[in-house]
């Protein structure tokens, strides 16, 4: 099947180290316009941009970076609870009609309690899922162009509707939730459902599960998977930088972040420490799948490591479990969408938009070939 391939927009900081100051790139909007760039020409679909107390904003960054690319979308969150369902979605259509449907909607339902709690909000785990429930509902109502009136536990609307209509017929909406009342809500309203990075059986039997739900609610779910990636011209060296990037962790560093993503009511992020306790101290869990970089990191913690066949032998493992999306990140970002372009994109058949390739040798008497 063919593949979409996103990267990321690193709106908490970047670097060539992770847990350190040394090596590390500015937050600032330059850069992160310096990796957007990149994406968008050296065809990646879209970008994702994170959410949460530690990043910038990602719906004013996001903003800004679409008037700096050309076909680039944006996979922005959307947070029930901390915005209403009709504000969310006049933002959505705002932005889909001034960038021409280069928007798509990440609904994050949120595990860290003590961010939640910091922006106000106290419900239980399976009481926020209650909440992206109806807000989804509601939002589904408007992408209808439906006049919307629920009258919910947690949210209520009277004669809500949407008068601008978005670009794209259908706002896509992707959506990641491992616990059972998170797939509950991805088998009812989502289009594309989202896991992170864990082995191909255990995605085989989330997806399977997922789309089980889905059929008893009459629709089918896409599948996407989030990772990051290591990729250079052998696989040795792909886990010489692997191991570079995690040299300044301290055992007391994983220590200290360790407990610290276990305080998360996330069943996603309980999934990822656990596949870092069972990798054991070397923290590779098959020789192209790493967990090493959980070991301070929330949210996806593995990555893909290898050279460009391992990568796309690995990828079309996740493709025969019905992935066709993915959503990629390395560090440093900007250099790593370039060594994932240049090593795997293309055994995928994808090509960039950047014209010439590579320095013209004598003039262009001399013609060097691609391949090693």
């Amino acid at each position: 099947m063919p593949l979409n391939i996103f990267w990321f927009i690193p709106t908490h900081g970047d670097g060539r180290f992770l847990a350190t100051q040394v090596g590390s790139r500015p937050a600032s909007f330059d850069y992160y316009s310096q990796v957007a760039r990149a994406a968008d020409s050296l065809g990646y679909e879209g970008v994702l941009l994170p959410t949460g107390r530690g990043c910038e904003d990602a719906w004013v960054t996001a903003a800004g970076l679409a008037a700096v690319t050309q076909k680039l979308k944006f996979l922005v969150a959307v947070r029930p609870g901390l915005v209403s369902p009709t504000v969310a979605y006049r933002m959505a259509t705002t932005f889909d009609r001034q960038t021409r449907g280069r928007i798509l909607i990440n609904v994050v339902t949120g595990g860290d309690v003590d961010e939640l709690h910091g922006d106000g909000l106290f419900l239980s785990h399976d009481e926020r899922y209650e909440q992206t429930d109806e807000f989804l509902s509601i939002w589904r109502g408007l992408d209808g162009g439906e006049t919307v009136d629920h009258h919910g536990k947690h949210l209520r609307v009277t004669g809500a509707r949407d008068l601008f209509r978005s670009v794209q017929p259908h706002i896509p909406i992707y959506f990641g939730g491992s616990s059972p009342a998170g797939i509950r809500v991805a088998a009812k309203h989502v289009d594309l459902y989202l896991t992170w990075g864990e082995p191909p059986q255990q995605v085989r039997e989330k997806i399977a599960q997922a789309r089980r739900i889905a059929a008893e609610e009459g629709r089918e779910l896409r599948f996407g998977i989030r990772f990051h990636v290591i990729v250079r011209d052998t696989v040795a060296e792909a886990r010489r930088a692997a191991e570079k990037l995690v040299e300044y962790i301290t055992p007391e560093i994983a220590a200290k972040g360790q407990k610290v993503l276990s305080n998360y009511e996330s069943d996603g992020q309980r999934r990822m420490l656990e596949l870092q306790r069972g990798a054991g101290d070397n923290l590779w869990l098959r020789p192209d799948l790493w967990a090493g970089v959980g070991q301070v990191r929330g949210g996806a913690g593995t990555a893909m490591v290898g050279d460009g066949p391992t990568i796309v032998a690995l990828m079309q493992e996740y493709a025969d479990c019905g992935i066709d999306t993915f959503i990629l990140s390395g560090y440093p970002h900007l250099e790593e969408a370039y060594h994932f372009a240049e090593h795997v994109f293309p055994l995928l058949s994808r090509t960039t938009e950047l014209g010439k390739h590579g320095e013209v040798v004598a003039n262009g008497a001399v013609r060097i070939p691609a391949t090693r």
